[in-house]
This record gives structure tokens, C-alpha cells and sequence, in this order.
């Protein structure tokens, strides 16, 4: 059985690949050494010609580990032949020949020099975990290729990605593919799925583990958080002599994440608490045992709402199986999956791609100062979506990185040249122009990493002010705000970051912040969270973007007139506020006097049911002034009038029953000759400008519609040489044998109704017509209680076949009527008999 596969065999083979071709991919178990091995052996390659060689890692740990094992493997420091660029490290040298560089390093590299002169050969590893990092490097690589550099080679390397889609993207590039085996390992499933907190059954997986089996333990958990409270429970047990536990995360300190990763002491057993930071790349020595919580955080952004959050799922059945095979690169080993069997079985395939789901702020902005300002010019494995992409461009021309025409401004290319987050490039290039600089530089340390203040059994306090306070202390201890845990590791990092940015920025390296600046610096990375309280209670805001969002019980912001949000979750109607600082409203409006507009608002206002007309001042969803206009312009009210009718519904319209009759004729005559007008609610809503206008100018109340005369104004809409045909073919009344006069129901168009009572229709030997005689009416013969008897339209039949019926219960119902045998001999009559 051998510990590693034997890459070193394929490499010849990887060799002529590129030899002849400028695309390669390579497939490599986890463990086969590729990211170590492969970039060494290519150095001597003729092909090289003395160029350097590029290596993308996705993690900052991993490619300092990278180039560290590479340079061990050659005998000599890192910096010498190999050496790495991260953002905030760099250890290069003028002989450098390897540089592993990582972020987007790599993207700085290219718009510095789009022809990489120098470079030979660029590598994408661990492509198969789809950073959106790396699928940005890849598209800008092929096209400065295409433009600049024909003989630039490119090698994708990954353990589990669809190789034959990345080989299709190259230009149908040659795979190589490393075969060979590991050590087995055991895989060990609960009897039944977890409850309650996943770190409580984490620890008991490492006390369990510690007790059965040898070797170091490599714990995978989603984050930070769990990372400390499952080292807090192992604290709290006798884990036995020699045994260390270890966290490991991308916020540790350097030093911290280096003796997490080199081996055990004689005599010690590790235990390793890793995000999955530790999947790929790494090699942690003397792992034998895996316990895996079977979760990871992924970024998820939302268009609708601007905001990218963390989101904790399930791992997905690559991942998992290359954390499993941690466990066995040295000899047999173990893996712990905390969940069970059945679950096991619905596990995805693969993780989603960072592109399809991440914020592309960045992203819109590199593509633009690259030249490119639609992203299909470029070739991806998955293009970024549409909607997030024209969002990011939206944001960008916002902040003033891009002109109206979508091209880059200088000042957006400065911000990208800072190789930080858009929104907070910017706030650096506006603080340090109006000399907050320095809180500028604190507020992007705080802002790009893990909040340094966790709540002792309650939320933290929301205000950043206090964590810019807590920097500028130096020690992070004095005068915090009571009830606040403050991770005092993290605020060392946090000063180490400002720091940088400081220097970036050209600025004294000791100089303390303006805490006061905070709330407008946010403003300037977060024009679109703005907040102003709304009426009520405290904690509810309206943000600039016209989302709400609430602050918990019992936080001190939540009675600010005026605040900025730099985190807050986008569930529900109303995002729930982390972190944020006050603003004063005055310096709003002297700050972003160019985005403020005046205008006069005159709409209809549902719940007074009138017109409103007001004067607002107003920053995007934000009405910071608003008064009442005296005398808004006649035309707008009536417009506003129209549009609160429309949306009421025609029917709420002063309606009388002759106005209705005259609609329901009309429709009777139309479905006889169209050409008559279409007054149905549907036409008159649709047209409503157009017949309703003249008769509701100066109107601004609903209640004052009750004067309208709607059915004068419905006949006006009726040619006045039909008016008399309207009446002779569609009469509203008809005159019945006894002489009343009985309203015609035209409420059915196609059947107009005529409800009379029986004994008023006696001597009428036939059925009632209108429209000159072409539509006979449908007789509702009612009883003298005025309850239908009988529908017809035809008398004469029902006077000859079932008038003796209805005689008949009729007179035993109602004995002192009037119920002739012969009825069309009979005296009509309204009375229960007729006059004598």
C-alpha cells in the first residue's frame, strides 16, 4: 500500500501535454501531491525559456503553505525560487521563479501588465472549488492569450471538477489523469441524525475518537464560531496527556495557523479544528482520524436586496468525500460524518459555483477596467448571472467608479487598484479627501473581516463606534460596553490590517481616527443602507433603498433619528440590523447634496381618499423633508385624482340606479349592433381620462365625486342623434294591461327581464317587445307576495298550458284574489280584485 499517488508518473505525460499545446488540465486525487510537485517539475521545461511560473491557490493558507513546501522540497527560504503574493504578504525575490499568489493578486497582475511578460506558465489550483477569484483569472488569461501572448500556457488543476468541461473551454486541451489508491478508510455514521447544537456532538465525536482511535484528528466545522465553542467544551474535559487542540481559520493569526498545521511533537496528539479551509491544498501531517460535521458557510448575495450574507448548508458529496480522505493519506484512518446513512444518500454532488451566487461588485469592476463591459466577450465555465452583474454595475456608477457611459472613471480606477471590496475602496479614497483617513482605514479592517465583539448571552451592541474605540485602545479593554466579549486576537489583526491600508494610502502609521466619522463613512461605502427611524417604537428603519430594517430591544442606536447599516440579513420584510453607526442628518444632506432631490409630489393618498400635493426633500427612498404645497398645479392633481379612481375601482363612483340602467341598456343595444358605445366598467376604467377628465377638475376629495351627475355624463358619451333610438329600443319602463308602469331589468344583456305581478297582465294575449319588436322580454310573473310564480317568454303558451296550474295554487295560497278561469278575458287589475 503506498501513502500518496504516484503523480510523479503522470508528469512526463503532463510534460508533452504542454509541451505541445498551451492548455492542460490535470486530475489528481486529493494527496497526490500535484500542487507541490507539479509547478517544481515544470521549472526545467524548454519551454519555460526562464519565464516564471503563476500558481492561483484560493486560500491565503494555502499558498503560504505551498510555497514553503516547495522551497523545503529545493533546500532553501522562501522568496529565493519560490515564493507567494497574498494581499497583505508578499515574499518574493529577484529569483524567484514560482510565485503562488492568491484573492485576486493574480487580476492586479494581469491589469498591470495584461501581457504577463515574464510569465510562461499560469496554474489554476484546486480549480474544482469554482472561486470566483479563479473564474475571473481564467476568462481575463484566455483573453490576454488570445490578445497578447500566444505562447502563455494555462494548467487547470483539480481533484473532483468535470474535467472534460474545462478541457472544452481550453480549446479542447489534453486531461491528464492521476490514478492510484490511498489507505482505506472507515466511515462511521450516527444511528440517528443530530439534535440540539452540532458542537456538543462534535466534541463527543473527538472524545469518542481520542479513545478508540491513534493518529492526530482533523475537525471540520462551518466556522469561526463553532470552532471556539466546540475548543470551550473540549476545555472543559480530561483529554489525557499530550493532547493539544489546535484551531485553524483564515482570521487566526499567521503564527496561529502555522502550529496548527505542522506535525505533532514526539509524545503529542493534535486535534485540529478546521473550517473548510482544510480540505483541499493543505497537508496537515499525522492526520488518522476525520470528524465531520458535515457543514460549510458559502456566500449567497441577493440582487433584490444588495446584500451578500454567509449561509450555513450542507456539504456537498465532493466535499465530503475529500474531507473523508484526509484520513487516510498516511495509513488506515477514520472518518466520523455526523449525520446519518439516509442522510448521507441526499447529499448534493457539488458545491454551486462562487460566480452564480456571490456579490460581483468586484468582479463589474476589474471586467471594466479591463475594457469589457459586458461579460459575454469573455469565456467562462458559467457566465455571472445577468441580474447580479447589472446590479454591480448599477452600485459601481453610484460610488463614481463607472461614467454614464458604463467606462471606468479615475477615481474607479484607483478604487480597483486597491484590491479591496468597491464599497470600501471608495470610502478610503473619501475619507482620506476629507481627512478621516485614518477611521477610514480602521473602519475598512473592521468591515472586511469577523465583527471582533461577540454579546455575552445577548446580541452586541450594533455600533461600530465601538469597535473603532476598541482600536484605537491598543488593548481592546477598557471602557467597552459592559456585556461585550471582545476577541482581543482579532483586534491585533484588525490594527495589523488598518495598518496596511494606512500605508496604502500614504498616511502616518500612529495617527488615531475621528470616531465621530464613522457614521458618514459608512455613507460613503453604503449610500444604498442609509436609514432614517420611522414613527412608533424605536428600532424600525427605512433604508435609502426602501427595504426596512430593525434593531433588538434594547439597543442604544435604536432611538437615532439617522443611521448607516454596514450588515444586516435580508430575511423577511424587515432585515434584522448587526452593525451600524449614527449620522447626523445635516451632514447627510452637505455630503450628498448630489444625490438629493426637491420635487413636488402631488398623488393620491388611499387612506385620506384625496389628493395629496407635498414638497419633499428626498435621498432615494428617504424623504428627509416634506410640507404641504398651497397650490399645486391643477393638471398633476387631476392626474393624481384619475389615478386614485383607477385604483379604487370604477365602482366606488357615485352610481345611482339610473346611471347603472343607462350602462346596462347601452350593452343590451351592443349586443344587438356594436356600434353602439362600450360603457361597461371595464371600457369606462380604461378610458377613464378620456370621459371623466372635464367633469372632476379642481376635485381633490373622493367625497366631493358625490355631486357628479354620472348618468348625464354617461348619455353625453352617446351620440345625441340616438338618444331618441336609445329610448324607443331600449325603453327603461313598460305600460302592463292594469296600467302600471313596470321598470324594464337589463341587468343581462342578453335577456332583459320584466318582473310583474300575474294579475296585472290579464287580457295580454302575448309576450311584451322592445327593440322594434325584434327581442322578446323574460316575463317574471310574480304572486301578489311579489315571489315569482313563473319565468317565460312566451304568454300565450303559458296562458294556454300552465296558467290552470299555477290558478290553482295561487287561489288555495290566496283566496280573496282575483282568479279568473279565462285570463284573457279577465279585468287586469293591481288590487286583490278588480274595481267593480
Amino acid at each position: 500500500m503506498q501513502s500518496r499517488l504516484p503523480i510523479d508518473e503522470v508528469l512526463p505525460a503532463l510534460s508533452d501535454a504542454l509541451r505541445g499545446r498551451t492548455s492542460a488540465v490535470l486530475q489528481a486525487p486529493p494527496g497526490a501531491g500535484k500542487t507541490t510537485k507539479v509547478p517544481l517539475a515544470l521549472l526545467a521545461e524548454p519551454w519555460l525559456a526562464g519565464r516564471r511560473i503563476i500558481m492561483l491557490e484560493p486560500r491565503r493558507l494555502a499558498a503560504r503553505a505551498a510555497a514553503r513546501r516547495m522551497a523545503a522540497l529545493l533546500g532553501e527560504r522562501v522568496g529565493e525560487t519560490v515564493g507567494y503574493r497574498t494581499r497583505l504578504d508578499t515574499q518574493v525575490g529577484p529569483t524567484t521563479r514560482i510565485e503562488v499568489v492568491t484573492e485576486g493578486v493574480l487580476t492586479r497582475m494581469l491589469q498591470g501588465d495584461p501581457s504577463l511578460e515574464g510569465v510562461g506558465l499560469v496554474i489554476f489550483d484546486e480549480f474544482h472549488e469554482r472561486s470566483l477569484h479563479a473564474d475571473l483569472g481564467l476568462a481575463l488569461v484566455l483573453q490576454a492569450r488570445e490578445l497578447f501572448r500566444e505562447d502563455l500556457r494555462v494548467l487547470v488543476m483539480s481533484a473532483t471538477l468535470d474535467g472534460e468541461a474545462v478541457a472544452a473551454l481550453l480549446d479542447d486541451a489534453p486531461i491528464v489523469t492521476a490514478e492510484g489508491r490511498a489507505y482505506p478508510v472507515e466511515t462511521r455514521y450516527l444511528d440517528r441524525p443530530v439534535e440540539g447544537e452540532i458542537e456538543a456532538a462534535a466534541a463527543r465525536a473527538v472524545l469518542t475518537a481520542l479513545d478508540r482511535d491513534d493518529g492526530d484528528i482533523l475537525v471540520f466545522l462551518p466556522g469561526a464560531g463553532e470552532i471556539r465553542r466546540v475548543e470551550a467544551l473540549l476545555g472543559e474535559r480530561d483529554l489525557g496527556p499530550g493532547v493539544r487542540v489546535a484551531p485553524l481559520h483564515g482570521t487566526l493569526p499567521q503564527e496561529a495557523q502555522d502550529r496548527a498545521i505542522e506535525p505533532a511533537a514526539p509524545g503529542e496528539r493534535k486535534v485540529v479544528l478546521a473550517t473548510s479551509i482544510a480540505e483541499t491544498s493543505l497537508t496537515i501531517e499525522g492526520v488518522r482520524v476525520v470528524v465531520d460535521a458535515g457543514l460549510m458557510r458559502v456566500p449567497r448575495f441577493s440582487p433584490r436586496t444588495g446584500m451578500s450574507r454567509l449561509e450555513t448548508v450542507r456539504v456537498t458529496r465532493a466535499s465530503a468525500d475529500q474531507r473523508r480522505g484526509r484520513a487516510g493519506r498516511l495509513g488506515p484512518g477514520v472518518c466520523y460524518r455526523l449525520w446519518t446513512e439516509p442522510e448521507d444518500r441526499h447529499l448534493a454532488p457539488h458545491s454551486t459555483p462562487e460566480i452564480l451566487e456571490a456579490d460581483l461588485t468586484a468582479l463589474a469592476l476589474d471586467l471594466a477596467v479591463w475594457g469589457v463591459s459586458d461579460p459575454r466577450e469573455l469565456r467562462w465555465l458559467d457566465p455571472p448571472p445577468p441580474a447580479a452583474f447589472a446590479h454591480a454595475r448599477e452600485l459601481l456608477a453610484r460610488l463614481g467608479a463607472l461614467d454614464e457611459k458604463g467606462a471606468p472613471t479615475p477615481h474607479g480606477r484607483r478604487m480597483a487598484s486597491l484590491a479591496l471590496h468597491p464599497r470600501l475602496a471608495h470610502m478610503l479614497l473619501r475619507g482620506r479627501a476629507l481627512g478621516f483617513g485614518a477611521t477610514a482605514c480602521d473602519l475598512a479592517a473592521i468591515l472586511g473581516d469577523r465583527d471582533p465583539f461577540r454579546g455575552d448571552g445577548a446580541p452586541p451592541d450594533a455600533d461600530l463606534r465601538l469597535r473603532v474605540e476598541a482600536m484605537q485602545r491598543g488593548d481592546g479593554g477598557g471602557g467597552t460596553a459592559p456585556g461585550l466579549l471582545v476577541d482581543r486576537a482579532a483586534l491585533r489583526r484588525l490594527r495589523a490590517e488598518s495598518l496596511h491600508w494606512r500605508r496604502r494610502l500614504g498616511l502616518p502609521g500612529g495617527e488615531r481616527g475621528d470616531v465621530a466619522a464613522t457614521g458618514l463613512l459608512l455613507a460613503f461605502a453604503y449610500p444604498d443602507r442609509v436609514a432614517l427611524r420611522r414613527p412608533g417604537r424605536g428600532g424600525r428603519f427605512l433604508l435609502s433603498n426602501g427595504r426596512g430594517a430593525t434593531l433588538p430591544d434594547g439597543q442604544p442606536l435604536a432611538n437615532e433619528p439617522c443611521i448607516v447599516v454596514a450588515d444586516l440579513d435580508d430575511r423577511g420584510r424587515e432585515g434584522r440590523i448587526f452593525l451600524a453607526a449614527p449620522l447626523d442628518p445635516a451632514e447627510l444632506e452637505a455630503r450628498f447634496a448630489d444625490r438629493i432631490v426637491v420635487e413636488d409630489v402631488v398623488a393620491w393618498d388611499d387612506e385620506a381618499r384625496a389628493v395629496r400635493a407635498r414638497r419633499r426633500t428626498r435621498l432615494d427612498a428617504l424623504v428627509l423633508r416634506e410640507s404641504a404645497i398651497a397650490d399645486p398645479d391643477p393638471e398633476a392633481v387631476l392626474e393624481a385624482l384619475l389615478d386614485g379612481i383607477a385604483r379604487e375601482g370604477i365602482d366606488r363612483l357615485p352610481w345611482t340606479r339610473a346611471a347603472r340602467g343607462l350602462q346596462q341598456r347601452t350593452a343590451f343595444l351592443r349586443t344587438l349592433d356594436p356600434t353602439w358605445p362600450d360603457l361597461s366598467d371595464e371600457a369606462l376604467a380604461r378610458t377613464l381620462r378620456d370621459w371623466l377628465a372635464p367633469f372632476v377638475y379642481g376635485i381633490q376629495r373622493a367625497d366631493d365625486l358625490a355631486r357628479l351627475d354620472l348618468r348625464a355624463i354617461l348619455l353625453g358619451l352617446i351620440p345625441p342623434d340616438r338618444h331618441r333610438l336609445l329610448d324607443e329600443l331600449a325603453p327603461t319602463h313598460i305600460v302592463v294591461p292594469s296600467g302600471s308602469r313596470i321598470p324594464i331589468d337589463y341587468s343581462d344583456p342578453a335577456a332583459p327581464v320584466l318582473a310583474v305581478r300575474l294579475q296585472e297582465l290579464f287580457g295580454l294575449p302575448d309576450t311584451p317587445r322592445i327593440a322594434g319588436g325584434a327581442v322578446p322580454l323574460t316575463l317574471h310573473l310574480l304572486s301578489p307576495a311579489q315571489r315569482p310564480v313563473q319565468v317565460t317568454r312566451d304568454l300565450a303558451s303559458f296562458w294556454k298550458n300552465a296558467y290552470f296550474e299555477v290558478r290553482k295554487d295561487l287561489k288555495g295560497r290566496y283566496p280573496k284574489h282575483y282568479w279568473p278561469d279565462d285570463p284573457l278575458r279577465a279585468t287586469p287589475t293591481r288590487r286583490a280584485r278588480p274595481e267593480s
